[in-house]
């Protein structure tokens, strides 16, 4: 772990709550030596609840490496990546995380995701979230598509 990667998304989890752009969250996306993404939350200030610090950095390292995989990335977090955020961080195929302070830690800020991880294990149907497959004749035809499209970009 590099010290100096970690310091940068601390940093950028302190301007954020300084600047009172949204939650006290920072991470960073480096390649090799590089920083090649940087974010901090901005929840609150774009009124977007996917606008995680991991998931800015995640699309600015992606714009600034014209990629979708980051497989040769490492990510650099001020805090355990929440649910959300760790499964795009499993969809940007990135090799690494490291984090500073736990979920646990979140939590005494006021920060919980728990209802999260406990919902997740359950089947769709026991979720407080009430969730339903609608059976539809058409249901399976974008697949179809895909399955048969020869240019493919496969992800």
């Amino acid at each position: 772990m590099n010290n100096r990667f970690m310091q940068e998304a601390i940093n950028l989890a302190l301007e954020s709550v300084q600047r009172g752009n949204g939650g006290p969250f920072g991470a960073v996306i480096v390649r090799g030596d590089t920083i090649v993404g940087r974010g901090a939350n901005q929840v609150t200030a774009s009124n977007d609840p996917t606008a995680h610090a991991e998931i800015i950095a995640i699309r600015d390292a992606c714009r600034q490496l014209n990629t979708f995989r980051l497989s040769d990335c490492e990510l650099y977090a001020s805090c355990e990546p929440c649910p959300m955020c760790l499964a795009a961080i499993y969809w940007a195929r990135i090799k690494r995380i490291c984090y500073a302070s736990t979920r646990n830690d979140a939590v005494e800020a006021g920060f919980s995701d728990e209802l999260i991880h406990r919902e997740i294990k359950l089947p769709p149907g026991e979720r407080i979230l009430r969730t339903e497959q609608v059976k539809h004749s058409d249901a399976l035809l974008p697949f179809a598509a895909w399955s048969k499209k020869a240019d493919k970009i496969r992800y």
